[in-house]
């Protein structure tokens, strides 16, 4: 079997991945906090662990997919608070709206997805038992862990402690033993969501919530924990932090995989630049393959800048393969395996450049007339959740504000009655007018055909 190799970030080196149990892999990914739509950086996140499940599942027998929502946050409370929305219906909501996107995107679902309000019980079960082992303590009406207790708190970042909380927005509070100490419980107002707790009426801390649904739904330790670079600490460090002192002698996580971020145009996406952009934003302007391949382009661990250009170009290639699969519609794969060239590229930290570089090379060959290339061309492309489409529907459909079937039916139609009538100027000049909005025609034995350019 191929070795997949992984960039770890706490040894801070790609290494050969070796899973507690061959048998079953294990892996969690943290969800979408349900206030807003996703944004482009997100979706980079959520394709990252895409490409990582996809890829463990045609190398490992069994894989076991865990991806949380986050459903009880202040920044959902106060998202409700300034809609004047009921905080059940803002997180079904947004929460649907999630949904929507992934699948729009061709995104594998989780095998299985828990919300943070359907397991407070592990988390108060949890923070009791980090205060019986000495890792924790209440202090006017909060819970929070004892960082002190734990000496290799920072091993995952790489940082002191001392330089994490000076580099951080750390809380700072009174009833705090440590600057660095963080929250496990806190009260609530009666505005505020809450549950009953040895503590007082409350809700959990961010942190607890991963901590909790991981070790329910995956156990003491698993393989792979994944996640956009930027919850790398606070967020990670002070889950690894929790989970390994309640459960003294495990692993927690095997393997940490981060994704780098997305910038927009060379920037930072955010709402005060106007460069903020969500999926939805996105797939107005261009179909969902093009967005994938787009975001597939730079491996998961370098900076990706999204473009308009970009997004344009990522069309044009799709164009490419999909003309490469036309000639042999349709293709029987089923049961056909992966090339190795191309299962070689992912298993090298999902290099998934070089994988889309081999993706060409088979490209070119089916263009000559090879249909063993076109074959796994297309099996290569549905592995990485591209080449989804029959080649004439990708060729045919809508995109942004070109012309619609009806209407492009309507000019065939009409131009193929000029012909009729020998008045050839008109029937040219329909030609041009389609062409001008990057719609050929085809003409053939069976009649006019059309397709996007």
């Amino acid at each position: 079997m191929t070795q997949l190799l992984l960039h770890d970030s706490q040894r801070r080196t790609t290494v050969p991945f070796e899973p507690l149990d061959p048998e079953h892999v294990k892996v969690y990914y943290c969800g979408p906090t349900v206030y807003d739509l996703p944004h482009l950086g997100n979706l980079r996140a959520m394709l990252t662990a895409d490409i990582l499940t996809r890829l463990l599942r045609v190398l490992y027998p069994r894989v076991t997919f865990v991806r949380n929502i986050t459903d009880v946050d202040d920044k959902i409370t106060a998202r409700a608070a300034a809609n004047n929305e009921d905080i059940a219906s803002l997180t079904a909501r947004t929460t649907a709206e999630f949904h929507a996107d992934l699948t729009a995107m061709n995104m594998v679902p989780p095998d299985i997805e828990p919300r943070a309000t359907h397991n407070i019980e592990e988390m108060v079960a949890m923070i009791a038992h980090l205060i019986e082992l000495g890792h924790a303590y209440e202090a006017e009406g909060h819970v929070l862990f004892a960082v002190a207790s734990f000496p290799s708190y920072g091993a995952l970042s790489g940082r002191d402690p001392d330089d994490l909380v000076a580099g951080a927005r750390v809380e700072v509070a009174p009833y705090k033993r440590d600057p660095g100490d963080f929250v496990l419980w806190k009260p609530s107002t009666p505005t505020q969501p809450g549950w009953a707790s040895p503590w007082g009426r409350g809700r959990p801390g961010w942190h607890i919530e991963c901590s909790a649904m991981s070790h329910r739904y995956l156990g003491e330790s698993f393989d792979i924990h994944g996640g956009g670079s930027d919850l790398l600490f606070p967020h990670h460090e002070n889950e690894r932090a929790q989970s390994l002192c309640c459960f003294p002698g495990s692993r927690f996580a095997d393997y940490w995989v981060h994704n780098a971020m997305l910038l927009v145009d060379g920037e930072k996406m955010s709402k005060s630049l106007g460069n903020f952009l969500t999926i939805r934003d996105v797939l107005g302007r261009g179909p969902v393959e093009a967005l994938r391949l787009l975001l597939l382009g730079a491996q998961y661990r370098s900076v990706l800048n999204f473009t308009w250009a970009g997004l344009d170009e990522a069309r044009r290639t799709l164009d490419r393969f999909y003309r490469a699969l036309e000639g042999f519609w349709p293709l029987d794969v089923v049961d056909r395996k992966v090339p190795a060239a191309f299962l070689e590229a992912l298993c090298d930290d999902l290099n998934t450049p070089k994988a889309i570089a081999e993706l060409h090379v088979m490209a070119t060959a089916a263009l000559a007339g090879d249909h063993e290339a076109a074959a796994d061309l297309l099996v290569s492309g549905r592995m990485i959740g591209l080449l989804a489409e029959v080649p004439s529907d990708w060729f045919r459909g809508e995109v942004g504000e070109g012309p619609t079937e009806a209407e492009i039916d309507t000019l065939i139609a009409e131009r193929l009655t000029a012909r009729k009538a020998k008045n050839f100027a008109r029937a040219d000049a329909i030609r041009n007018e389609l062409a001008e909005k990057g719609i050929v025609l085809e003409d053939g034995a069976g009649g006019t055909t059309w397709r996007r350019t």
